[in-house]
């Protein structure tokens, strides 16, 4: 099995980001004629609540301060099918003038590569105009006797777990339940994570996992009222790709790998193990990207590598990112393309376990 895209492939912190907002004076001013006096619309196709909403509404005003011509943007939730309904809607409006994103997550990135059905979009000829990490908090009901990651093996009662769809961003969530052989019942259908909390809330599953986004916003009220209970996040790749070390964002939690470890007393590994790195490869750390049509100007582009360099820096965003997102940077689309592309097309080994699982376990119609 190839290696799959690493942190570094993905997001390229540092000096390449920074690389590429620098334009000179006349592409930025070109970028600042551009965007000057107009309304960007972002689709966001998801429920209000989830953290793909949270984060885009999170993110597009400090885009407004910072981009050259400073736009506004219009942000609307198109929920339905998983974000499918939005991302057709997305390709069909088609506009390639620079005024239309689609900010989603790896909801809609896995009904395409599986070429799931219903899917109308072609993210791999799609151009990206910006990415934000993201990273899981899995927790539970502290009715389910579970208080550490060790008693997930034996709950005093059934483990239910409310999630989207089995091609969406749960699906390295449900290969992690999979790689640590947890006794699971899923249910999925719900319009977005803001719903599956709320059933969390109302006592209809025990079992939920939400984006650092929301989870430091809230789901961690409930911690502190002893109504939740954190177990493990997603976790982080090393620098060979793996996914062993913990999300920096919650680092008093163990990652997924440690808890395998300490559950099975042995190395992940085989095919599950694969798919689940490659799925949070994905899911987690493209975590929210920002999608434009193929055709989108070189000045729009411009203008959002401007901006991520800035926002980056500004510090009303590292201090109120703290606190929504946990502190990820804003990444340029221009620097994480090549990689989220590349993300775009798992292993064959990958995709196999894959396809097999999601038809004869979620009955996907692939």
């Amino acid at each position: 099995m190839s290696r799959h895209p690493s942190r570094r492939d993905i997001l390229a912190y540092g000096a390449a980001t920074a690389a590429a907002a620098v334009l000179g004076p006349a592409r930025y001013a070109r970028a600042a004629d551009f965007y000057a006096g107009k309304t960007i619309q972002v689709i966001v196709p998801f429920a209000a609540g989830g953290a793909g909403e949270v984060t885009t509404r999170f993110v597009t005003p400090f885009l407004t301060k910072h981009m050259p011509g400073h736009p506004t943007f219009n942000v609307v939730t198109m929920p339905g099918g998983g974000s499918i309904l939005g991302a057709n809607q997305f390709e069909k409006q088609g506009k390639d003038d620079g005024l239309l994103i689609l900010s989603t997550t790896s909801s809609t990135a896995f009904p395409f590569i599986f070429k799931q059905q219903g899917v109308d979009y072609n993210l791999a000829s799609k151009r990206v105009a910006y990415s934000i990490g993201i990273g899981p908090v899995v927790y539970v009901s502290p009715a389910t006797g579970v208080q550490k990651p060790a008693d997930l093996l034996q709950p005093k009662v059934p483990l239910v777990y409310g999630g989207i769809a089995a091609t969406g961003s749960d699906l390295p969530v449900l290969l992690a339940f999979e790689l640590l052989g947890l006794p699971v019942k899923t249910v999925l259908g719900f319009n977005g994570r803001g719903p599956v909390r709320l059933a969390f809330e109302r006592g209809e599953t025990n079992l939920d996992f939400q984006f650092t986004s929301v989870y430091l916003t809230q789901v961690r009220p409930l911690v502190e009222a002893k109504k939740a209970v954190p177990l493990f996040s997603g976790g982080a790749s090393d620098d060979s790709g793996n996914f062993t070390r913990r999300d920096p964002v919650v680092k008093d939690l163990p990652a997924v790998y440690e808890v395998y470890r300490e559950l099975h007393k042995k190395e992940p590994e085989g095919a599950v193990w694969g798919a689940f790195q490659a799925a949070s490869a994905l899911t987690f750390e493209a975590g929210i990207t920002g999608w434009m049509p193929e055709g989108t100007p070189p000045e729009a582009l411009d203008a959002f590598a401007v901006a991520a360099a800035k926002i980056n820096a500004d510090p009303e965003f590292q201090e109120k990112g703290k606190k929504v997102t946990g502190g990820y940077p804003l990444q340029a689309g221009k620097t994480v393309e090549p990689g989220i592309k590349k993300a775009l097309a798992p292993s064959p080994e990958v995709a196999g376990y894959l396809r097999e699982l999601l038809t004869k376990k979620y009955n996907v119609k692939l």
